[in-house]
């Protein structure tokens, strides 16, 4: 039962800490899309993700205004596109991206995920061609989203797979010159991806997954900080058991709007996904969670261990809210979408090799950082290769989406607006990676790995 009083609680959290249901995602399954004939399969992908959509926002903004609870993005994700284009006669699937984006627009959601690849073992002609097609892809299109999976813990990271993604993101960059390169944030490089992940630019609908499915992603980095906020200087112990509990009001609330949403689509319910995203707006803060637990700053000595018992005290919270829990569930530390993150990179506390730690304890990797535009793609190449490693070797979801914004120098600051915000462009390291990702192959799994 709900008393009044988790009412007046709730209520609270959404008028005053930013508390809102980050996306309302629906999982297709293209499978059946799949014909010789391009065309016929553009036709097909079409019309099966406008008529399961069709609905889709429609519902999400009636919920949002019966029960009050904001609800920022309704997306997208399909089964990966190099799986349904392969059975074409298209030797460029760029065409593919269009009909996504064209669907999107007439369903009205913000973004669709699924130009996407697994590549972690080794290519598909499908495969290869889609990577190729990337960078175009995310110039004409508007709310498409691509992810590529390079690694996992089970086979190891293809670094033939990473040394090409490294120069796709390059080449992203340079074709959306023009916006910044803000192509680049509609790509992800995976480690261990999931299947059922609600979160753009990630989200895909795995092959394990149902015809259709709807997966909701919740946030409250707001509400978790004003919470700590009422025990101020308390020990560890209540600090876990604090954002534990504020994890599981903030979970009940994306299961109920996940289990309406699912009951008014005539869908199954999928997962709620627990992170923690962020936003620019001040109060909406990762970084400042960290820094309410004692820090003068995010990225200071201390923060990497801060973020661990964030981490996981929001797992255990919000498990215990959900019977079907997914996605990649922890928080985000994105940087140009958390303002406190932001700011611990200008006062020169946070650098990427700091966040590379961090990443080692939440979800996902490296994200939404930029970096001087002139930076050689075997860089960024050697950057994935990192953020894999950690993901492999800890048996964990690990990515990178990172912004080579051409024309930037360390120390300028890029605008890209709404929730992707605003970034500091970020230092590298001035030496070389290239003979490094030049050799190829595959890193093998570890040992770990046979224990399954």
């Amino acid at each position: 039962m709900i008393n009044s009083n988790e009412i007046i609680e709730t209520i609270r959290m959404i008028e005053e800490e930013k508390l809102d249901i980050r996306t309302i995602t629906m999982g297709i399954s293209l499978r059946d899309c799949c014909d010789s004939d391009g065309e016929k399969a553009r036709r097909k992908i079409y019309d099966k993700i406008t008529r399961y959509a069709e609905n889709l926002v429609k519902v999400g903004e009636e919920i949002e205004m019966e029960y009050g609870i904001p609800i920022i993005n309704k997306r997208i994700s399909v089964t990966p596109i190099s799986m349904i284009a392969e059975s074409s006669d298209e030797e460029d699937y760029v065409k593919f991206a269009v009909a996504l984006d064209k669907a999107a627009k007439t369903t009205g959601v913000n973004f669709i995920g699924g130009f996407s690849a697994l590549v972690h073992k080794g290519y598909t002609i499908g495969d290869g061609k889609l990577i190729a097609s990337i960078p175009e892809a995310l110039n004409i299109t508007e709310r498409v989203c691509s992810s590529v999976n390079v690694a996992t813990s089970k086979v190891g990271i293809n670094m033939d797979a990473v040394r090409q993604m490294g120069e796709v993101i390059k080449k992203t960059a340079e074709l959306t010159a023009d916006r910044d390169g803000l192509g680049c944030a509609k790509l992800v490089v995976f480690a261990n991806a999931p299947e059922d992940n609600p979160f753009m630019a990630g989200a895909f609908h795995g092959v394990g997954e149902p015809e259709c499915v709807i997966n909701v992603g919740v946030s409250g980095p707001g509400a978790v900080k004003a919470a700590l906020e009422r025990v101020k200087g308390a020990d560890f112990d209540t600090v876990a058991e604090t954002i534990k509990r504020t994890a599981f009001k903030i979970t009940r609330m994306g299961q109920l709007v996940a289990r309406e949403a699912s009951k008014r689509l005539n869908v199954p319910f999928g997962i709620v996904d627990l992170s923690l995203a962020p936003t620019p707006a001040v109060g909406d803060s990762v970084a400042y969670i960290l820094e309410e637990m004692g820090l003068e700053s995010c990225g200071a000595h201390g923060t990497t261990a801060a973020l661990a018992l964030l981490n996981d005290a929001v797992k255990k919270g919000g498990v215990m809210a959900s019977y079907h829990v997914g996605g990649l569930s922890g928080a985000f530390i994105p940087v140009s979408e958390d303002a406190g993150m932001i700011e611990a990179v200008e006062r020169g506390a946070l650098n990427i090799d700091k966040l590379e730690a961090m990443t080692c304890v939440c979800s996902v990797g490296l994200d939404m950082i930029a970096i001087p535009g002139d930076t050689p793609a075997e860089t960024i190449s050697a950057i994935i290769a990192d953020e894999c490693a950690i993901g492999v070797m800890n048996n964990k979801t690990t990515a990178v989406r990172i912004i080579p914004v051409p024309g930037k120098k360390v120390g300028e600051v890029v605008e890209f607006g709404g929730l992707l915000g605003r970034a500091p462009i970020m230092q590298v390291s001035r030496f070389s990676s290239c003979d490094f990702i030049k050799r190829g192959g595959r890193i093998p799994a570890p040992i770990h790995s046979f224990k399954n």
